[in-house]
């Protein structure tokens, strides 16, 4: 029998967090396993941009998330910014893919640098070394040549960088329907089906 499929997702301070949100929806409903990492600063995003209230402590988001997206249990595993026995420190560990949703121009030099301070960092630094599919979602207008550089160098590392920028050319009638227009170029990345956004020609 094989493994069920697991990604890290990472959630960082950018603006943005209906992305993040929208994707663990989906991720749930796709039968994935995800290792949930969120930055302080995204916190206090999502208590800004949503009508949620994160609970600030692991186990607590864990039970929480659980129920909010109706994950069977374990489905949604929450670690802590320094819990470095996590699955996603290590390359033994973790899983093959890692999205950071929306993904901070913080972090993103983080990453391109391999400062490594937190579980974010080193999550994705891991991804990184173990040749692994690393997904980065900024949402910063304008970018500077700091991030032009971050991103062209995290590129020839192999990282994805997939920009929170939606198209039109699907009529979008919602905020939600353009939300969805990112998460489903998520989804395509990560290999898995979604039915949000029809594929080019279809």
């Amino acid at each position: 029998m094989a493994e069920p499929r697991r990604v890290t997702l990472a959630v960082t301070g950018a603006s943005g967090a209906q992305y993040a949100l929208r994707l663990l929806d989906c991720l749930v409903k796709a039968e994935v396993e995800v290792l949930f990492l969120i930055s302080q600063a995204a916190q206090l995003v999502v208590s800004t941009e949503t009508e949620l209230v994160l609970p600030p402590k692991p186990q607590a988001l864990q039970a929480f998330l659980t129920d909010h997206y109706q994950a069977r249990q374990g489905q949604i595993r929450v670690f802590g910014k320094q819990d470095w026995m996590a699955p996603a420190a290590s390359g033994s560990g973790a899983p093959g893919m890692m999205v950071v949703c929306p993904c901070s121009t913080g972090t993103l030099s983080a990453i391109a640098t391999g400062a490594s301070n937190n579980l974010i960092e080193r999550a994705a630094d891991v991804a990184l070394k173990e040749r692994r599919k690393l997904i980065l979602v900024p949402r910063e207008a304008p970018y500077s040549t700091i991030h032009l550089e971050n991103m062209l160098k995290l590129s020839q590392m192999g990282a994805v960088i997939l920009p929170a920028s939606p198209g039109f050319y699907h009529k979008p009638r919602t905020v939600d329907d353009l939300v969805d227009f990112v998460v489903a170029r998520i989804l395509n990345q990560l290999d898995l089906p979604q039915d949000l956004l029809p594929r080019w020609g279809e």
